[in-house]
């Protein structure tokens, strides 16, 4: 009996005894220190990898976009002319809206949906270029660019292979200035279109 006595005796004692906290609960500075350390040292090899993500996906996401929505634009009012329309200044800055827009300029010569230009961005053929600023505002046409240009477009019209008659073959390329990023890494955004347009309509 006394043994058990002892017991509860010692077992009361413990229990009323406070716990004492290990040394190791808790986080000291220098341990979050270390920690922040290592997160912003992988963080910082991964900082390449997101500015690459956000080149890419500003010059092939957006500017690419925007070079086809330009030549879609262009192809859509070269295609809205009539076939056999020879007269209308399609490189004119005023000349946005569809259908025909005669030129009234004697020094101008109009061009339409007559054979001619080039998909050749280092050498525009006259009447057959125009340029956009950055926000898609027409800005004219001209073998000389404006100083402010940052989409210039391109068009050839010529007659449809193989012979066919009353047939055109209408080809339109559009491309920005710029690459956003580094100069000369990667290709400048670009795109080619090419349709038919036949008489009589």
């Amino acid at each position: 009996m006394e043994g058990i006595k002892v017991m509860r005796i010692k077992r009361r004692a413990n229990l009323a005894r406070p716990s004492v906290r290990s040394r190791e609960a808790g986080m000291t500075l220098i341990e979050t220190s270390l920690a922040l350390f290592v997160l912003m040292t992988a963080s910082a090899g991964l900082m390449g990898l997101a500015a690459m993500a956000v080149i890419t996906t500003e010059n092939q996401g957006h500017l690419a976009a925007r070079t086809t929505e330009y030549a879609q634009d262009k192809m859509e009012q070269l295609i809205s002319l009539r076939y056999g329309n020879n007269t209308t200044d399609t490189a004119d800055a005023d000349c946005i809206t569809f259908g025909d827009c005669p030129n009234t300029d004697p020094d101008v010569n109009p061009t339409g949906l007559a054979e001619g230009g080039a998909i050749d961005f280092a050498a525009p053929v006259d009447y057959y270029v125009d340029y956009l600023d950055v926000n898609g505002n027409p800005l004219g046409g001209g073998t000389a660019p404006p100083a402010n240009w940052y989409y210039m477009r391109v068009w050839e019209v010529v007659d449809a292979p193989g012979g066919v008659t009353n047939l055109k073959q209408v080809t339109v390329a559009c491309r920005t200035r710029f690459i956003v990023g580094a100069v000369n890494e990667g290709r400048i955004p670009e795109t080619v279109i090419s349709t038919y347009k036949t008489w009589p309509f």
